[in-house]
């Protein structure tokens, strides 16, 4: 629970001087000061200046202890009586409002929190001010904090939920709902073979060895072995109940209804549901009574929070996991609507998950997918046509670099339309020695590779072309080698682009498109055209024959050099309204990403 502290607004000493309490350790001295010890949560200072301090401390302490580390006391209207006076408190406490080192700055808020209304509970209270001996004093009665407290009662905020929402896939079916969990914990007198033996059978990795090692990490602290489902806790109780050293400790968690799915999306949506839910919750300040019964004295009902509605589609995101499960190696599908630009699927497998979000932000040099753009951009020049006789020779040294095709086919004179096909490196690389030195990273934004998008639910980067200032680095950025990168995500809204005429912005937020840090021109639609029907023979006659009985499927392979010795694997195709990108970490050629792009459409 966050409070806002406040400072508190001081009431003039003249006010109260000139309804006959002022003076030094006079009543009215004493009110400020007890309203100054609360305000700066001192509390034994306000403590002393009642009659009783003990009962005081401790009704105080629990009274921050309920309600947080802040609210205001204004002392107001004091009145004089017989051998004292009496003065009122104005009390304020603001719930939940974010401290503004919790907010982010205004440019890196992919979407505004929701609004909702300010939790704020507003009392007044009164207080007998009495001569003890030679000082003054708070006449003690827990009342004076608030309304109804008494010695044996307690005063607390807490936030109150409604029926909680679900994450549902496009279909509307539901893909996360909030479920209960158990958080196995473990101490040093837990018999460590025994917990693993019983929990390997739901998590054949945990040992023996693995716990001992955990729990030398936390020390004194209880360490966690695992979280089970409900599903998985059930046969598991019995024996867990039963272990010494072992606590079982339920939690709520938002999970896939589908244990098998993961995706690197899922984060941004659980952050889009959690705003949402906090956005709907409710709140309750109840007075607490010594049998533990309570009565609410402030608050405001839950509302209904709405559900939170992705563009992710069930069957896809099920089979682009399916197809990367048996890939040794870091290995990611993203895929994505051309007509829309929603995100219907972005997996990646066991492998990437342990290095972070590669399907989304992890880049890599592009190998030979990155032909769609060098080739787009000598389209778009006029230097080539399609149909242009360009050499394809089976290796060339082009300035001072020696590219060869792999395993260093020879073509011979072909048109631009089959070197594009059969991935002749030589003839690429050729074509990017007259170009200008923006030219490839010009023509690599029109297609959406290097545009920052701000996409509410989801982080991205697409990639980088810098520009290529000399015939050298053109011939590498040419081959997407070199200083050229992209992840598998840009690649995606390439293929999108190419597929769309222009580039979509992504959304998986339905109704919540992302926004591009710019947006450059259009490529010329009859380049496109172009580019499409060269993508559509590399299927039917070129590097990805493999995939040629799915049925008018485009595509580009891709093997790059990854500076090791070794080399990645890609693959982007268009089906129909489908554009995605398959990429496999140091897969030596594009047949695993094949495979896996086979597998993902069949």
């Amino acid at each position: 629970m966050r409070i806002k502290a406040v400072t508190l607004v001081t009431v003039l000493a003249a006010t109260l001087t000139a309804c006959g309490l002022g003076g030094p350790d006079q009543p009215d001295t004493v009110a400020q000061q007890f309203a100054d010890a609360l305000a700066a949560e001192d509390v034994p200072a306000a403590a002393a200046l009642t009659t009783d301090p003990q009962a005081a401390t401790d009704a105080i302490t629990a009274l921050f202890d309920g309600l947080g580390d802040g609210g205001t006391f204004t002392p107001a209207n004091p009145a004089e009586t017989d051998g004292g006076g009496t003065v009122d408190f104005d009390v304020a406490w603001t719930f939940d409002e974010p401290r503004p080192e919790d907010q982010a700055e205004p440019e890196q808020q992919a979407e505004p929190a929701p609004q909702t209304p300010p939790r704020e509970w507003t009392y007044t209270t009164r207080a007998d001010v009495v001569e003890d001996g030679d000082d003054w004093r708070i006449d003690w009665d827990p009342a004076v904090l608030a309304p109804g407290l008494t010695a044996d009662s307690a005063v607390r905020y807490t936030p109150t939920q409604g029926t909680p929402a679900a994450v549902r896939f496009a279909s509307g079916q539901p893909l996360m709902e909030q479920q209960t969990v158990t958080v196995v914990q473990y101490d040093q007198s837990a018999d460590v073979a025994a917990l693993a033996a019983t929990v390997q059978g739901v998590a054949p990795t945990i040992t023996a060895d693995s716990l001992r090692t955990q729990l030398a990490e936390h020390r004194d602290a209880p360490a966690t072995a695992i979280t089970l489902r409900a599903d998985d806790f059930a046969p598991l109780e019995p024996a867990l109940s039963a272990m010494p050293g072992v606590t079982l400790v339920p939690q709520t968690r938002l999970l896939t209804v589908d244990k098998s799915l993961t995706s690197p999306v899922f984060g941004g949506l659980v952050e889009d549901w959690q705003r949402n839910n906090d956005a709907a919750a409710g709140w309750a300040v109840q007075l607490v009574g010594p049998d533990g019964t309570a009565e609410t004295v402030a608050g405001a009902d839950p509302e209904t929070a709405p559900d939170t509605e992705t563009t992710f589609d069930a069957q896809l995101q099920s089979k682009a996991e399916s197809a990367l499960a048996g890939i040794p190696q870091d290995a990611a599908i993203v895929a994505l609507r051309p007509s829309t630009g929603e995100l219907v699927a972005a997996a990646q497998n066991a492998p990437a998950d342990a290095q972070g979000a590669l399907a989304l932000t992890g880049l890599y040099p592009p190998g030979s997918t990155f032909k769609t753009v060098t080739t787009t951009a000598a389209l778009e020049s006029g230097a080539v046509t399609p149909d242009t006789v360009l050499p394809c020779p089976g290796t060339e040294n082009i300035e001072g670099r020696q590219i060869p095709n792999d395993e260093e086919f020879d073509l011979g004179e072909v048109p631009l339309h089959t070197a594009f096909a059969r991935s002749c490196n030589t003839t690429m690389g050729r074509l990017a020695v007259s170009m200008a030195p923006n030219q490839l990273h010009d023509t690599a934004l029109q297609l959406g590779l290097g545009v920052d998008f701000v996409t509410p639910g989801l982080t991205t980067v697409t990639g980088s072309v810098p520009s290529a200032d000399t015939p050298a680095a053109r011939v590498e950025s040419a081959i997407g080698q070199g200083q050229v990168t992209a992840s598998p995500f840009g690649m995606a809204v390439v293929a999108a682009s190419i597929a769309h005429g222009s580039v979509p912005a992504p959304t998986v937020l339905r109704g919540q498109p992302g926004t591009p840090d710019q947006t450059p021109p259009a490529v010329d639609p009859a380049v496109l055209s172009d580019v499409r029907s060269m993508m559509r023979e590399t299927v039917t006659g070129g590097t990805a024959t493999s995939l040629r009985d799915v049925p008018d499927l485009l595509g580009k392979t891709g093997t790059a050099e990854d500076g090791t010795g070794s080399a990645h694997g890609w693959f982007v195709g268009i089906s129909g309204d489908l554009a995605f990108a398959v990429f496999v970490a140091d897969a030596d050629s594009s047949g695993p990403a094949l495979q896996a792009a086979g597998s993902f459409l069949r």
